[in-house]
């Protein structure tokens, strides 16, 4: 079975069917000891880019926003089973240039790990007619937007489930923020949780 475990802040680990290990922006929280096949890595901040905190499998890649975003192109990348598609991701305070998502499919399910950005125009063209199963927002307000525009962002994307995290600059999670960001088939996860994750079709 596939699932996620949401370590905190911006960071989580994902599980595929056949025992594949990614982490996402790898920074908060414990977890860490499940060695990983793949680190994805949105923007080169202090707190989403520990590559070195996960255990690795031998042959463990790493694919940080340099590799994602090769002279302004968004690449697209293949671990086995794992696709992973670079997409967009900015605001006021991380650069376009320096900063992605990435859309992961696995397991005949797609994940949208949005890193640090607030609303984009691949939210209105790209991420809709990808029929995603789950979208990951920040939601802090602060360095990202806030719940609301994140709402606003989670109906765009139009994903089966969306779930807050990054919602409080230096905390592991704020409940209040979380439950102020509003989805269809929003799912609510606390640090140290771990969900099964399951595919549309």
């Amino acid at each position: 079975m596939s699932t996620l475990t949401y370590q905190g802040h911006g960071s989580y680990r994902l599980q595929t069917n056949g025992g594949q290990v990614i982490y996402i922006d790898p920074y908060a929280g414990e977890g860490y000891d499940v060695p990983a096949d793949l680190i994805l890595v949105t923007h080169d901040h202090y707190d989403h880019n520990e590559i070195d905190k996960p255990a690795r499998k031998p042959g463990c890649a790493v694919i940080t926003w340099k590799e994602a975003l090769d002279q302004g192109r968004y690449g697209t990348f293949a671990l086995g089973d794992i696709q992973i598609e670079t997409v967009p991701a900015s605001n006021q305070n991380h650069d376009p240039a320096v900063c992605v998502g990435f859309v992961l499919r696995f397991d005949g399910l797609s994940l949208y790990a949005a890193g640090d950005t607030s609303e984009t125009e691949a939210m209105h063209t790209l991420l809709p007619g990808y029929h995603l199963d789950y979208a990951l927002l920040p939601t802090d307000g602060v360095y990202n937007m806030g719940p609301e525009e994140a709402s606003r962002c989670a109906a765009l994307i139009g994903a089966r489930h969306s779930i807050p995290i990054h919602c409080k600059p230096e905390a592991l999670f704020d409940r209040e923020q979380a439950l102020q960001f509003h989805a269809d088939g929003r799912l609510i996860v606390e640090p140290g949780e771990t969900i099964q994750l399951t595919c549309g079709k």
